[in-house]
């Protein structure tokens, strides 16, 4: 158990306890632990008889998560709410106030009280309340300690989608950031959900034509630079359109992934122009200590991890591959 938890828990059971409508939101074009541990939280506030709203945030819910809960999930972002309606909001997995929504440049109104539950290192804490430990693999992971130290009983819809955000957070158990405590701690919520294969299978196989040619579009873009040490996959609106291929075709597919298991490839980046002026930037790397990639990413303007990261680019795709390149060259000394 985090001191850092065993310190906040107190204080965030306390500020549910005062709250009368809470709010809830999954970040912009959401992984199942951005999306498993909003709904875990629903679940645990309701068993507090709480009033509670989760929102999708600026992105659709990709249709292979189906995770227990999902259906209640409004579609709405931040800036289509009316904010000063609830007294607290619950910010998850959300690094910074842009993966509240990129759309909408959020403003907290005063009547609302905050409270950040993040593993991002990146996250400096924007909230009123911070509970922020980057030692946790998943925000589900630090969820399932939270709740224990507040006293919410597991059951199985909360154990199953804190079990995907685990899952998938940690590659499958495969990054270096999973622990033997993150093996428990899956044990645990495996004996709560023993059908947590169904929704891995549902999850990971349930792409669409289109997700195969995004894939076939992004690997035939593949560029290297800096001696072959950083590979970059880039993908045009033009291209997407001209395709029709959709956000929820490639939303569950990360390129920089993909590239990364390429030897030699050190940092791996997969561009996306979702837009005019909307280049969504993928980073990952081989070797997180020698090439920490969520310092990439904060020069971007983004955040994330020192194996896995991202940031969103106002400006065209061109400009982006170069901004990326020169970044890394200055950070790395490539």
């Amino acid at each position: 158990m985090s001191e850092i938890i065993k310190q906040q828990a107190p204080l965030i059971l306390a500020e549910i306890k005062k709250a009368k409508n809470i709010l809830l939101h999954c970040h912009p074009k959401p992984d199942p632990d951005s999306v498993g541990s909003a709904l875990a939280m629903k679940f645990a506030l309701e068993q507090l008889n709480k009033k509670v709203t989760l929102i999708q945030g600026d992105s659709e819910i990709p249709k292979a998560f189906v995770f227990p809960g999902v259906e209640a999930i409004v579609k709405k972002s931040y800036g289509e709410i009316d904010s000063t309606q609830f007294d607290l909001f619950i910010i998850l997995d959300s690094g910074s106030t842009d993966m509240v929504s990129f759309r909408a440049n959020p403003v907290f109104p005063e009547n609302m009280v905050t409270i950040v539950i993040d593993h991002h290192a990146s996250n400096k804490g924007y909230g009123k309340i911070n509970c922020i430990d980057s030692n946790y693999p998943a925000t589900a992971q630090l969820l399932f300690d939270l709740f224990k130290e507040m006293g919410i009983k597991l059951n199985h819809d909360i154990a199953l989608n804190l079990f995907m955000g685990i899952y998938t957070d940690t590659g499958g158990f495969k990054y270096r950031s999973a622990t033997a405590d993150t093996l428990e701690v899956a044990a645990e919520l495996a004996r709560h959900a023993p059908d947590f294969t169904e929704t891995i299978f549902t999850m990971e196989n349930s792409n669409t034509k289109e997700t195969l040619l995004y894939q076939g579009l992004a690997l035939s873009s593949i560029q290297e630079f800096c001696g072959g040490r950083l590979a970059i996959s880039a993908i045009s609106y033009d291209q997407l359109q001209k395709n029709n291929i959709k956000e929820e075709d490639y939303s569950g597919i990360t390129i920089s992934n993909i590239l990364k298991s390429v030897v030699g490839f050190d940092v791996a980046v997969g561009l996306v122009e979702r837009g005019p002026l909307n280049v969504g930037v993928g980073l990952r790397t081989r070797d997180s200590e020698k090439y920490d990639v969520s310092k990439l990413a904060v020069a971007l303007g983004g955040g994330g991890h020192k194996s896995a990261a991202g940031a969103k680019l106002k400006m065209s795709l061109s400009e982006a591959l170069e901004k990326v390149v020169k970044t890394a060259e200055e950070l790395y000394n490539f």
